[in-house]
């Protein structure tokens, strides 16, 4: 099968001139910053899930500014697909290099090449990230993993607290859910316990768009409108790939669209858009009325309870 390569994107980034400063930024950003440095005080071990979509990318950001001049006291970690954007992993390196930061991967491919995991029949590989991911987090010893999970984004994440105790196994489980009054946060775990942390939890989609207009953060291109070939599936269009499409019956067409979440390309579905700024972005959000994950995620549309199911298993 012949894999179409995306057009190239020629809209603009971010101007260089940034956004004046609003109030509730400055409070979430304080608020992520001092969820960082608590766990760096609170844990021997820590790392941060950096994939190249924009949540992650703000929560790398604002850990820069939390411990600047010094480094970052944590590593990034990214389980990878084998069938991400390709401009997203480009970013991805990019950034890492940027920075002189220490990136480790955790390889789907990798797994299903010697026979760990099997490719499933739908062709989608966002559920087999949990296996990469709890070994990493067992060998890594990590007590702490940074999350870019919202509460706005999905009605399993919006149980979260911002410190999420999981079992030795990776599961999680509500009723075990501490809490956080006064910005208290409980660390305590036992042996093969770890806790997920999620200091973006109280931001929206729409601030974290406003805050990547004031702080000028870069992109990658796909979140801005571009031409690209897609096709329809289940409602939604889904760009052409390895991953096992178009299949029979599914036509190519080249349309004006943008990603508002980025994922496996195998179920992370575009939505048209003309908005090839990061106001014209801000503008269109503040008009939606479905989340990202809702309008894009094909994922999250297997069962009601998909994303809670997935998070007991282990799941981001």
């Amino acid at each position: 099968m012949t894999v179409v390569t995306p057009a190239v994107f020629t809209g603009p980034q971010p101007s260089p001139a940034p956004a004046s400063p609003m109030p509730h930024l400055e409070a979430l950003e304080a608020e992520a910053a001092h969820i960082f440095r608590e766990v760096a005080g609170e844990f021997d071990r820590s790392t941060l899930l950096f994939s190249g979509g924009k949540d992650s990318i703000v929560m790398l950001h604002v850990a820069l500014k939390a411990f600047a001049p010094a480094p970052l006291p944590f590593s990034l970690l990214h389980v990878d697909t084998g069938h991400n954007f390709p401009e997203v992993i480009a970013y991805r390196d990019r950034i890492v290099e940027k920075h002189g930061l220490h990136l480790e991967v955790a390889s789907v491919q990798s797994y299903i090449d010697d026979g760990r995991l099997r490719e499933r029949p739908d062709g989608t590989r966002n559920p087999l990230q949990t296996v990469p991911l709890l070994d990493a987090v067992r060998d890594g010893r990590f007590g702490a993993v940074f999350g870019g999970g919202r509460r706005d984004e999905e009605k399993a994440r919006a149980k979260e607290r911002i410190f999420s105790l999981r079992d030795e196994f990776g599961g999680w489980d509500p009723r075990r859910q501490r809490p956080e009054l006064w910005q208290l946060y409980n660390g305590r775990h036992q042996p093969g316990e770890h806790v997920r942390v999620f200091p973006l939890s109280n931001w929206t989609e729409l601030d974290v768009w406003q805050y990547i207009e004031q702080e000028n953060i870069e992109l990658p291109e796909i979140y801005f409108a571009h031409w690209r070939e897609v096709f329809q599936r289940d409602g939604m269009w889904l760009a052409p790939g390895e991953w096992g499409g178009p299949r029979d019956g599914e036509s190519l067409t080249e349309r004006q669209v943008r990603y508002r979440t980025v994922g496996d390309m195998s179920c992370t579905g575009a939505v048209d858009s003309s908005a090839s700024t990061v106001g014209a972005v801000i503008a269109e959000i503040a008009a939606s009325r479905v989340t990202e994950r809702g309008a894009s995620r094909a994922d999250d549309r297997m069962s009601e309870a998909a994303m809670e199911d997935r998070k007991r298993e282990g799941y981001f």
